[in-house]
């Protein structure tokens, strides 16, 4: 998966290459600080990449590491299913 935009920075920029777990299962046992893919399910095809900050009884709370980020700050808990995938590691972009 490549990285566009700013919202994870400076963890991760713009044109980075993500490689990911797809996630099925194990949604709960989620450790906080992991950043995520993520699909709203009002946004279905859009993939957003966020760090899990809390969880709750299925519900996650998740936030960009920028603070211009668009994320749980202004839409709530999300659900477990809206959780595609974690980040595993990234090929940084190259200048």
């Amino acid at each position: 998966m490549s990285v566009f935009g700013n919202s994870m920075a400076p963890t991760y920029n713009h044109g980075d290459w993500l490689v990911l777990r797809r996630l099925d299962s194990q949604v709960g046992s989620l450790p906080l600080g992991c950043v995520l893919v993520i699909e709203r399910e009002d946004r279905p095809g859009i993939f957003l990449i966020k760090r899990l900050q809390k969880s709750h009884g299925g519900r996650f709370w998740v936030e960009g590491d920028s603070q211009e980020s668009t994320d749980s700050r202004q839409w709530g808990w999300i659900y477990e299913n809206e959780i595609r995938g974690k980040v595993l590691f990234r090929y940084k972009r190259g200048k």
